[in-house]
């Protein structure tokens, strides 16, 4: 990039994982940066308000955070609801808001998300894991024919560094670069593959899709195969090998046909 000297990152929780992360695969030198941590008690997700008020974003004249409540104000009304109400689901099931991995902490320490929004966080999720094999089919189907295949959650993935993405291969081509929803699924399915082991949970895939599918339950769901199946949570030490550079005999095998 010609910068030179060493470059100021400021990092939630979330953030700094991911930089762990960058630093293990070698993407990232960490003599290169200085991270300012700043404890993070959640992002507020404007679209979880516009369905709680009724109104969209434009109309909402102000929203405060007032520790663990939220007062919005419409139309010269106020209306106050529980912070937990209207947080992004990946800051419900925060593992650390306060970052691990830094040079410069502002502020203070804060705790880790308990059970109660851990299970909020996975709603979504679990109401699709209690859908039959075709429900659940038709649900991606529906969702992926919506889909314009503009890449903003590849773009904006921490963990997605190809210099060049298997989309855009041609010789042979692997997806059609037509927005069909056999190729949007068939993206969104490799992706997944290629981030698991360096997926943060940080939700930016599904904050940055323009026409709101829930792609954070798919990465959340491989998350959470990829800590159960080898006891592996992406971004937490950067001398660890990644995940797929620490195999281990004892690793659980039972997933292999």
């Amino acid at each position: 990039t010609g910068v030179k000297g060493r470059v100021a990152i400021v990092a939630k929780g979330c953030d700094s994982r991911s930089i762990v992360s960058l630093i293990q695969d070698n993407k990232v030198v960490r003599e290169d940066v200085v991270i300012i941590g700043v404890p993070c008690s959640g992002v507020i997700d404007l679209t979880k308000v516009e369905g709680l008020v009724g109104k969209d974003r434009d109309e909402i004249a102000d929203i405060t955070r007032d520790g663990d409540k939220v007062l919005i104000t419409v139309n010269g009304d106020k209306r106050e609801c529980p912070v937990q109400e209207v947080l992004f689901d990946n800051c419900l099931a925060c593992e650390m808001p306060t970052p691990q991995e830094y040079d410069i902490l502002l502020g203070e320490p804060t705790a880790a998300a308990g059970d109660k929004e851990k299970a909020k966080s996975r709603e979504k999720i679990n109401s699709l894991e209690t859908m039959k094999p075709d429900e659940r089919w038709a649900f991606w189907r529906n969702e992926f024919s919506r889909c314009i295949r503009c890449y903003a959650c590849r773009n904006v993935c921490p963990a997605c560094f190809c210099e060049r993405c298997f989309v855009e291969e041609t010789e042979p081509p692997w997806v059609l670069p037509i927005p069909r929803w056999q190729d949007s699924l068939m993206f969104q399915v490799v992706r997944n593959l290629h981030v698991a082991g360096r997926c943060t949970d940080c939700g930016e895939c599904e904050r940055a899709c323009p026409v709101g599918i829930p792609l954070r339950s798919l990465a959340r769901e491989m998350y959470d195969i990829v800590g159960e199946l080898f006891s592996y949570r992406a971004g937490m030490d950067k001398e660890a090998p990644p995940l797929l550079a620490c195999y281990e005999p004892t690793d659980v095998e039972d997933f292999i046909r």
